[in-house]
């Protein structure tokens, strides 16, 4: 039996999603290895996921904007195969100020994979279809952040952080021969003409749909959130009691998985109930696993870990998909926007709980991020009403 052309687009955008989040988190399952390496802090190295999540953010309106003129596919497969190049340059860094040059290229190159696989879904599918291919592409981002820390954190054991970017390189190329292979052209993108005017023009009209702006936030507060957690979770788990090492922190990143099945699971639950509704089970679910992270006892740890990470991913997942359902054309800059200020809110995350987490611990980091996942419910319960429901 063939496979149909649906099917091709699900496994090549799965595919583009697990590239993303593969070379983006890496080094958070070995950031003590990196930083004694390379003689950084605690905060320094802490860098070297927030220059990628800054040059991400700096560059994905950018992207949006070549993909509105350009098309999908080929700047999809391009970025693809770039990223190994920047992989590559990671792995021969000699000082933390070129493995924070490399990453920050890495960050350049990662939103002409997001940014346009996003607005790929949103032309090409229509309806349920835009969230259940949202649902896919938020699945391959979980299997890419957690394989990336895991074989990080594994592989940086056993031959020290260098080989981590190699391997890490050699994946990338197997994943970019894959997309640009499976991923069928877009047949129902219509270009954005008039230059730089019109997407100026583009980019005002987004600014004014209050929708839109209101799932920025939820989307900045939800990568904040996470990227806080994974961060400030690796230090806590590397002190008493737990004193894990990095293959052992790696390992605990396997909650990634659990969200493989709770992402699709929550577009096929707003399908049938509302995104408005499934997104207030998401939050409670992120809010109740970090809670269970307060715990001594290791397995309440991983269990509080796994809720939300999956609770995270979910809302991921629905905010996606929201964007389609909001934005008639443009998509690709809107989803720059998005794109912008979400990874904004990661990089933010990265370091922002610092202080936090020095004068008050883990219960302190716990707390801002609580208030956050508040602050995201009150945002969707105010601005996602739509007119219509979503057609069953």
């Amino acid at each position: 039996m063939s496979i149909g052309r649906e099917t091709w687009r699900a496994a090549a955008v799965f595919v583009a999603g697990f590239l993303t989040f593969f070379n983006l988190y890496t080094p958070q399952a070995f950031l003590q290895v990196l930083a004694q390496d390379l003689g950084a802090s605690t905060l320094q190295i802490g860098l070297s996921v927030t220059v990628s999540l800054l040059a991400v953010s700096t560059i994905a309106p950018i992207a949006g904007a070549i993909s509105d003129r350009l098309g999908r596919k080929r700047i999809i497969v391009t970025a693809c195969f770039a990223l190994i190049a920047s992989t590559l340059l990671v792995a021969h860094s000699r000082s933390l100020g070129e493995l924070l040059l490399w990453r920050t290229l890495q960050g350049m190159t990662l939103p002409f994979i997001f940014t346009v696989t996003v607005a790929y879904i949103a032309d090409e599918c229509s309806g349920p279809l835009t969230i259940k291919t949202s649902g896919i592409y938020a699945s391959g981002t979980i299997l890419g952040g957690f394989l990336g820390r895991f074989l990080g954190g594994v592989i940086a054991d056993l031959d020290g952080w260098r080989a981590v970017f190699v391997v890490m390189a050699g994946i990338t190329t197997l994943a970019a021969a894959f997309v640009a292979w499976a991923m069928p052209y877009e047949v129902k993108f219509t270009p954005v003409m008039g230059g730089l005017q019109a997407n100026l023009r583009a980019y005002r009209e987004h600014l004014r749909n209050i929708r839109l702006l209101a799932t920025c936030g939820i989307g900045f507060g939800m990568l904040f959130s996470m990227v806080a957690s994974f961060t400030f979770v690796n230090f806590r788990l590397a002190e008493p009691p737990f004193l894990l090492s990095p293959t052992k922190v790696g390992s605990i990143f396997a909650v990634y998985l659990l969200a493989m099945v709770s992402a699709p699971l929550s577009t096929r639950v707003a399908v049938r109930i509302g995104r408005i509704p499934a997104l207030m089970l998401s939050i409670g679910c992120a809010m109740f696993g970090l809670l269970l992270t307060l715990s001594s006892w290791l397995p309440v740890v991983i269990a509080g870990l796994a809720f939300s990470t999956a609770g995270f991913l979910m809302i991921q997942a629905l905010s996606i998909g929201f964007i389609g359902a909001i934005v008639p054309h443009a998509r690709s800059s809107a989803v720059g926007l998005y794109v912008t200020i979400y990874y904004i809110g990661g990089a933010l995350g990265s370091f922002l709980p610092g202080p936090i987490w020095h004068n008050f611990g883990w219960i302190g980091v716990i707390a801002l991020l609580c208030t956050n996942l508040s602050l995201m419910a009150a945002l969707a319960r105010t601005f996602w009403r739509l007119p219509k429901p979503i057609p069953s």
